[in-house]
């Protein structure tokens, strides 16, 4: 066997042995973190059938009513049944945030294992790219989105995703650079491996655990953002249901002795933060650990 053969075998068992160890093991906080994840999720997924009644149905002469049991979590000012917004609210409160991850993670990718994988001056390029972008607040991008295209999930979403890019890209870039220079890599190339193929095949494979655990951690700061717009009337507009818009709309409400429809979207907004944060950071460790 040749002694560039031998390398290759090392490098791919290498690869086999991370993404194995990479299912699995995140501990039992993360396990617990992954249930309640599971359950927002199914009442989203499940939303008509969850909710007792229509999100949007008005009844002036219910508003700020109790628990009962018509309503199990009470109404708000305009008599709507507050349990039916809050399992219907977690739609917008994932699908904003999961598309942000989506396409800054995939942008992101791309751009530092190009650079990665070409170097000189195009990685140069690319880095100068992306710390401009990073030095620009992303929440500040997003209000100045809102404010050039109309408030709304689209413009936040989208302002919200070049503003990830650079995040991901960095922390992408730094472990494929180390990983580029593995002799394994080398020992592929003088076989004759197609350059995309080991992009793809070796390096995307290898560092794909801190890819998945950045954008989990990507994900709880994307909730907060959308949310933090939608409070001040810039991201999800009434009369949809969404947490964050809830806590706008709710604070009314605390001013008047009713503090439950903000403090029941606050709850969940935290609780659902916390969860991914929690599961992110047992994944980074999982990461760190094996590196």
């Amino acid at each position: 066997m040749s002694a560039t053969a031998a390398v290759r075998r090392i490098g791919v068992r290498k690869t086999g042995r991370r993404t194995k160890r990479g299912t699995g093991g995140v501990g039992v906080s993360g396990w617990v973190a992954l249930t309640l994840i599971g359950l927002v999720v199914c009442c989203a997924v499940l939303a008509p059938l969850l909710s007792p009644q229509a999100p949007n149905a008005v009844d002036l002469s219910g508003a700020y009513q109790g628990s009962s049991g018509a309503h199990l979590l009470g109404t708000d000012a305009s008599g709507r049944d507050l349990l039916s917004r809050l399992i219907h609210g977690s739609r917008t409160a994932l699908i904003g945030p999961f598309l942000v991850v989506l396409i800054s993670t995939l942008l992101g990718t791309v751009l530092a294992l190009s650079a990665v994988w070409f170097g000189g001056w195009f990685d140069q390029l690319v880095v100068r790219v992306v710390d401009a972008v990073f030095a620009f607040p992303g929440l500040l991008l997003a209000i100045l989105a809102t404010a050039l295209f109309g408030s709304g999930l689209t413009a936040a979403v989208v302002a919200l995703s070049i503003a990830y890019v650079p995040y991901i890209a960095r922390i992408v870039r730094s472990a494929a650079l180390r990983e580029r220079n593995l002799p394994y890599i080398a020992a592929l190339q003088v076989q004759g491996v197609n350059g995309l193929r080991i992009a793809l095949g070796h390096i995307l494979l290898n560092v794909g655990g801190l890819i998945v655990a950045n954008a989990t951690l990507a994900f709880g700061f994307a909730l907060m953002d959308l949310a933090g717009l939608s409070f001040i009337g810039l991201g999800v507009q009434p009369p949809t249901s969404d947490w964050g818009a809830m806590v706008g709309t709710g604070m009314a409400g605390v001013l008047q002795q009713h503090p439950q429809e903000a403090l029941f979207a606050s709850a969940l907004i935290v609780i659902t933060v916390g969860a991914v944060n929690m599961l992110g950071d047992r994944l980074t460790e999982r990461w760190e650990a094996r590196s």
